[in-house]
């Protein structure tokens, strides 16, 4: 079991993934805007979403678990 979070704080634009999706090393899973700036956040494992942690408008802080990997 593996868990995707925010490098830093900032809110979620996109939810590209759902739970039950397989999802490979280095797909784009969340995008945040943080400092103006959108940012991708791939997931650095393979694996199944068992769990997701936020929803398009929600404001992360950083190291908050954004998705529960399997």
């Amino acid at each position: 079991m593996g868990e995707i979070i925010a490098p830093m704080g900032g809110k979620v634009i996109e939810v590209k993934v759902e739970v039950g999706n397989a999802v490979n090393e280095g797909d784009e899973v969340v995008i945040l805007e943080a400092m103006k700036m959108e940012l991708p956040i791939a997931a650095e494992i393979s694996g199944t979403v068992k769990e997701i942690k936020c929803s398009k408008g929600d404001t992360v802080e950083a190291e908050g678990v954004l998705i529960v990997l399997e």
